[in-house]
């Protein structure tokens, strides 16, 4: 019997999801079609029912998890202002979101991946990190627009960074100390001259 369109998105949907998650989790490389699929509830054979390769579905994977992003989690700490700013880089500098690339951030769990991705896979992160850019600008409504998008990307890279920086390092401490001395960094973005 042959499952509907509407079975087969869904399906779709589900190894997507399954995807942005081991992605994130175990990288791009070390998960294979197999394990994904295993992941998405599924057999490795109907791979190839829904897609024309993993560089695809990496794409597809990588929009999905940004798009995320936009999620009721993070969405309490997408107020403008320095109190909205705070909340914001208190939330992505949190040791739950350190702990969990899993549920997180793409570009600190999977940056050194993406810069050697295929161009719709950067395409697609592109358009994420944009996306992410225009958020945080929001954050600095006491400069002009230029300026609010410069600071913008000053905080995504300090934080992306610093996300990445507290998950390689041996020392918890130090991990700590390494959110935390960029989040009160991130923060004085919003009273600099």
């Amino acid at each position: 019997m042959r499952k509907s369109r509407e079975e087969a998105a869904k399906t779709r949907e589900r190894i997507v999801a399954a995807a942005a998650a081991e992605f994130r989790q175990n990288g791009i490389d070390a998960t294979g079609l197999i394990e994904l699929m295993k992941a998405a509830g599924l057999t490795h054979g109907g791979f190839y029912k829904h897609f024309d390769s993993k560089d695809q579905l990496v794409a597809e994977a990588c929009r999905a998890a940004l798009t995320s992003a936009d999620n009721p989690k993070w969405a309490a700490a997408l107020k403008t202002g320095r109190k909205g700013l705070k909340a914001a880089a208190a939330a992505y500098l949190s040791a739950d979101h350190r702990d969990n690339p899993r549920e997180g951030c793409p570009f600190a769990a999977l940056g050194s991946e993406l810069a050697r991705a295929d161009e719709a896979t950067r395409a697609a992160v592109t358009e994420g990190f944009l996306r992410g850019i225009d958020l945080y600008a929001e954050y600095f409504d006491t400069v002009t627009a230029d300026e609010a998008r410069k600071r913008a990307i000053v905080m995504a890279a300090l934080m992306v960074g610093a996300l990445t920086l507290a998950r390689v390092v041996a020392d918890p401490a130090l991990s700590d100390t390494i959110l935390r001395t960029t989040e009160r960094a991130v923060v004085r973005l919003h009273s600099e001259e």
